[in-house]
């Protein structure tokens, strides 16, 4: 699985190495490995899997099926057409947010945070506020694969954090 993950130095700014999963999601067998190994690290009665934009959402809805739980998006800022939670956060290179809808996670869900990778936790930690603002319980956070190094386990401290991979 690890060669189906490619680096792409200098992207989005110079300086910063983006991690492609393109050719891991253009695999079926590596797709369905990925999908069948992140389902198996979620906690024991998980509700809802909260998949973040945008390649979270591709594993996110993968893994909510393979567990049998519910899925919801953590979109970009400005994409949800309803009532909306919102968290901003800093990048490695910007700042951002996210939403979710304000109904989207019922009260006492246990929830999962699924994204593609965690490198300095920003993106997974305003998706934990905002289930957490929602209602919801963060049973975990889970990633395909986990940048060491950067600090993303430092900014999810006291959560539960499971990776497939670590680079």
């Amino acid at each position: 699985m690890l060669p189906l993950l490619t680096a792409v130095p200098d992207h989005p700014v110079p300086g910063v190495v983006f991690r492609d999963i393109t050719p891991l999601l253009g695999d079926p067998g590596a797709l369905r490995e990925a999908v069948g190994a992140l389902a198996g690290l979620l906690p024991a009665g998980t509700d809802l899997v909260a998949g973040v934009e945008a390649r979270g959402f591709v594993l996110g809805a993968a893994v909510a099926v393979a567990a049998g739980a519910g899925f919801v998006p953590v979109r970009k800022s400005g994409r949800l057409p309803r009532e909306v939670l919102v968290e901003s956060y800093e990048l490695e290179y910007g700042s951002a947010a996210v939403e979710v809808h304000a109904d989207a996670v019922p009260a006492g869900s246990r929830v999962v945070v699924l994204d593609d990778v965690l490198a300095t936790g920003g993106t997974a930690s305003a998706a934990c506020r905002l289930v957490e603002r929602a209602g919801g319980e963060v049973a975990a956070v889970v990633v395909l694969a986990e940048i060491g190094g950067l600090g993303g386990r430092d900014a999810l401290a006291g959560r539960r954090v499971e990776a497939l991979l670590t680079l």
